[in-house]
């Protein structure tokens, strides 16, 4: 399950980012990864004081965002990083390292989330392509949308031909392991939210209790 927000970034927030995007110093991507055969891409230079600032609005609005706390049940998250790809830059098919070396021990990557950041008419190429089963989805969201999907798809950046692709990235650990739990608590909270008004109280606490349960069950706050 994929789960697409197209306005996590305000107006505001998107014009902040591209001009981070201007200013910050850039690196070889291959830094964070530099076994990868098929990495090809900039990232921001984790030594230029800026990148703190442009990685806090990001984390800021996955924060504030409804959707994705309730879609991705974080417990902790990676500080995300602005990624470029100019003309002939492309990441291949991969699937993300299930640890990450962040904080006082590795964050486990459950979800992989991107959000976009140039007008899509201004470059080529460029789309963040998911594997489900045999087929791929191609994402290209307007400026300040984002997708979140789950780490462990296999999934690639497509070749940038024409302008600049500009994008955050970041790793979130959920609080819920399984992924098959995980979507269905969220399917489950879901209907209740949706529903809620419809159902009778007694109804509507029954469904509560099991969701909490579950959360209980299935759940690692530590």
């Amino acid at each position: 399950m994929f789960l697409e927000i197209p306005d996590l970034l305000t107006p505001a927030e998107v014009a902040q980012l591209r001009e981070f995007g201007q200013v910050l110093n850039f690196v070889d991507g291959r830094a964070s990864n530099p076994d990868s055969k098929v990495k090809n891409n900039l990232h921001a230079d984790q030594q230029d004081p800026r990148q703190k600032a442009s990685s806090e609005i990001l984390g800021r609005a996955l924060g504030r965002n409804p959707a994705f706390i309730a879609y991705a049940f974080p417990k902790r998250m990676g500080p995300p990083v602005l990624t470029k790809y100019q003309p002939g830059m492309n990441y291949g098919a991969h699937a993300d390292n299930a640890f990450l070396p962040i904080g006082p021990r590795p964050l486990r990557s459950d979800l992989s989330c991107t959000v976009f950041l140039n007008e899509i008419a201004d470059y080529d190429g460029g789309e963040l392509s998911v594997r489900l089963g045999s087929r791929e989805v191609d994402f290209k969201l307007a400026p300040g949308g984002a997708v979140i999907y789950p780490s462990t798809t296999i999934h690639q950046v497509r070749p940038v031909t024409r302008g600049e692709r500009l994008c955050g990235i970041t790793f979130i650990e959920s609080e819920i392991v399984d992924r098959v739990g995980r979507e269905l608590l969220f399917e489950l909270n879901d209907v209740i939210a949706q529903e809620g008004e419809k159902l009778s109280w007694e109804a509507r606490t029954r469904l509560s209790h099991v969701t909490a349960s579950l959360h209980r069950q299935w759940g690692d706050a530590g």
